[in-house]
């Protein structure tokens, strides 16, 4: 992992909630026990996902633009060229080399993290998509020519954090989602602890159901903040 990431900016929380409003509420009730936040497909079809973006601005928190473009290269680099000088720190780009250089050489002041194999699919789901590799190896083939082509980084599980670093060094960002303090029991399948990809060689964490639908989300961000803290030190 990088260590000159503050540790508490390592936690992104991922707002898939049912709308704005709903968006803003969980913000605002975890304070400054979050700074990171991810906004993605669900809540860019309720139409104030620009609205939103600028608000999390004003507040002063970090924002992951999560809509894995993909479309030709020319629309990619031109869509990625309009987040430009909004406050974003990441955005991520889902496809071949073509659609991963557009989005790297238009990125302006934001980072590119290109998305290697999605968390929720499993060695069965490759078959049914037609890859004939194991998951690893279809990860480090993703990140490797991510890299090459411009971008900043990935998102890839925890699980493979490992054997990218030791295939590809430091010199890029590891974003990984599917992230379960406690035994896990939805729709991601490749999961791990915040521990565990850290140590792993994640750079940040990406964190949905276990703040947004606990009980308490105050008290499960900052007790994975601790867990976080205690891995970097």
């Amino acid at each position: 992992m990088n260590p000159e990431i503050e540790s508490k900016d390592r936690l992104i929380v991922a707002l898939d909630l049912e709308d704005i409003e709903q968006a803003k509420a969980l913000v605002s009730r975890l304070g400054d026990s979050v700074s990171f936040y991810k906004i993605g497909l669900q809540l860019c079809m309720t139409g104030g996902y620009f609205d939103l973006l600028g608000w999390l601005v004003e507040q002063r928190k970090k924002v992951f633009v999560d809509l894995k473009f993909f479309d030709i290269p020319a629309t990619v680099g031109k869509a990625v060229k309009q987040l430009a000088g909004k406050g974003i720190t990441f955005a991520t780009v889902h496809g071949n080399d073509g659609i991963m250089r557009a989005a790297a050489e238009n990125k302006g002041d934001v980072r590119i993290l290109a998305v290697t194999v999605l968390t929720s699919l499993d060695r069965g789901d490759l078959d049914d998509l037609g890859f004939d590799c194991d998951v690893e190896k279809l990860v480090l083939s993703r990140a490797k020519r991510a890299v090459a082509l411009g971008c900043d980084g990935v998102v890839a599980s925890g699980q493979e954090a490992a054997a990218m670093r030791k295939s590809l060094g430091k010199g890029f960002l590891v974003v990984s989602p599917g992230i379960r303090p406690v035994q896990n029991d939805d729709d991601q399948k490749r999961v791990v602890t915040p521990t565990e990809a850290l140590n792993n060689g994640a750079d940040y964490l990406v964190v949905g159901r276990p703040i947004t639908a606990a009980t308490d989300p105050v008290a499960a961000a900052d007790n994975i903040q601790q867990e976080i803290a205690i891995a970097c030190s």
